[in-house]
């Protein structure tokens, strides 16, 4: 945020106990990045909110179904975690189109790699291909998630610019919701969110969702 200092905590994630380390982490408001867990530990600021979307109580808007429909041509597969060249230039195109000169923008190859495969919880990547005439068709999205007891964690997701009418960001976040509510998991976690925050307004399309508060998860109305 503009003229703020950001504090984090880490934790390492190694060893037997990760995974359930991972999900009591991530029920706490910790993201993973590879083998690391962090929050913001900021200073009389508590403007970044943990959020989640309640899955099994979720219907998904007028709005949201047209972005389904819109993008019902695609393929979708749940692949190991194994980085390719064909994400990682997908994931450059992104890069350079929507964070130029943020804090991954000189990722290379290398770093992909080890942002997939270094992991020791249970992960896979969804991608989302568009039929060509290809027998596998094109790489248009794809996301790593993680697997938890009750739901799913969405590490990060990334996707072709040259597609805006998909609004595929928001595709791959419903996406995740109804495979979620299919398998009878609960949540799906989003990470962090800043209201008013307009790259983070796409995360509010999705009712009902729960903020983590001193008190726990509580039912959050992002219009307030």
């Amino acid at each position: 945020m503009p003229g703020k200092t950001e504090r984090k905590v880490f934790a390492r994630l190694t060893g037997t106990l990760a995974q359930p380390l991972n999900e009591a982490l991530t029920h706490s408001g910790f993201r993973r990045s590879q083998t690391i867990a962090y929050r913001p530990a900021c200073d009389a600021c508590s403007a970044c909110v943990s959020v989640r979307i309640v899955a099994e109580s979720f219907e998904p808007s007028r709005n949201l179904r047209r972005v389904e429909k819109r993008n019902s041509d695609l393929l979708r597969n749940v692949v190991p975690p194994e980085a390719t060249r064909e994400q990682f230039a997908l994931l450059r195109t992104y890069l350079d189109s929507r964070h130029a000169g943020g804090g991954m923008s000189d990722m290379g190859l290398f770093d992909y790699v080890a942002m997939v495969e270094e992991t020791p919880v249970s992960t896979h990547i969804v991608e989302y291909r568009l039929r060509d005439g290809s027998e596998r068709g094109r790489l248009v999205a794809a996301a790593l998630t993680d697997e938890l007891r009750d739901g799913l964690s969405m590490v990060y997701s990334f996707f072709n610019p040259g597609e805006d009418s998909r609004s595929l960001g928001t595709y791959m976040i419903l996406d995740h919701v109804l495979t979620a509510r299919a398998r009878g998991l609960p949540h799906v976690y989003l990470g962090y969110w800043v209201r008013g925050s307009k790259k983070m307004d796409y995360k509010a399309r999705f009712h009902p969702m729960e903020a983590l508060t001193r008190e726990g998860w509580e039912p959050l109305n992002t219009e307030e």
